[in-house]
């Protein structure tokens, strides 16, 4: 099978579009449309309903799509290793982070990283756990830092840190003398947390379910800063990791009477291809956290 025609087919699945893939692959129009008529013929299949102006995926074309995702990724892997065995080493990390990790944790690791390394480029990522996840099935990101919990079984890791979950009030907040919180008064206040799909708003999701308990979201945002103003202003209360808030002025956190552990890990696509880039980043963080 043409590895072009395969190019062709997820870029088309991705935009949903002839118009839009073409333009993305740079080729005209009439000729991707030949292609991929050339790939159905090949295959004896439809890949794709014509609805309108999309383009729709048969179910055959939802099989196709998953493997052509590997096949495409693993033809990337195997040109970077070669490049690398000529001596031409990729020079990036592709690292998707969390936004606490990101604010947190990573800034002093990334420096000391880059001061010993300087020719090496970092690009981070700014999402949560399940988007990190995902990137990393897709190869979009090279290494994620995420949470032990529900991985993938293509994914491997290792494990970074543990860290409490604590409740984060205003220090004017009725709560602010407490020692501890109870998960019901946590619930009966008014809330600011990440969207879904953050481990910390999934934690705290699950735990609601658990106990039976409604939760009042007054305010979504993915936006540290946004959360911790919000917080200092007692406009509403949340619930962060302890290392994100030792050194915040204006705000209390308050452990849960229950304490809430979480486990934090890097990690990379287990049969994946970790340039010279990602081992050292990768063994650096190992060394360092």
């Amino acid at each position: 099978m043409d590895t072009r025609l395969l190019t062709y087919f997820v870029s088309i699945a991705e935009h949903k579009n002839m118009t839009h893939a073409a333009r993305a692959l740079h080729i005209a129009q009439p000729a991707l449309s030949v292609a991929i008529k050339k790939l159905e013929t090949q295959l004896e299949l439809e890949l794709f309903r014509r609805d309108e102006r999309k383009m729709i995926l048969t179910h055959e074309g939802e099989v196709l799509l998953t493997h052509a995702k590997q096949i495409l990724q693993q033809l990337d892997d195997a040109t970077l290793a070669m490049k690398e065995l000529r001596g031409l080493e990729k020079g990036e990390v592709r690292l998707g982070v969390p936004s606490i990790m990101g604010t947190y944790y990573f800034p002093d690791v990334l420096m000391s990283f880059k001061s010993r390394y300087p020719k090496l480029k970092l690009t981070i990522v700014d999402a949560g756990a399940q988007s990190i996840q995902k990137m990393l099935l897709d190869g979009e990101i090279d290494l994620g830092i995420t949470q032990i919990r529900n991985l993938p079984d293509e994914l491997d890791s290792d494990h970074l840190l543990r860290s409490q979950m604590v409740a984060v009030v205003s220090n004017e907040h009725e709560f602010s003398d407490k020692k501890s919180l109870t998960f019901s008064e946590f619930f009966s206040q008014e809330l600011v947390m990440f969207k879904q799909g953050y481990f910390h708003r999934e934690k705290l999701d699950a735990i609601c379910k658990q106990e039976g308990l409604n939760a009042n979201f007054s305010f979504e945002t993915n936006l540290l800063a946004v959360i911790m103003k919000i917080v200092k202003r007692d406009f509403a209360i949340s619930a962060l990791l302890e290392l994100a808030t030792e050194n915040e002025p204006d705000i209390v956190s308050i452990p849960f009477s229950e304490p809430i552990y979480l486990d934090i890990s890097i990690a990379w696509r287990k049969n994946g291809y970790l340039s010279r880039a990602d081992r050292t980043f990768l063994e650096f963080v190992k060394q360092n956290h």
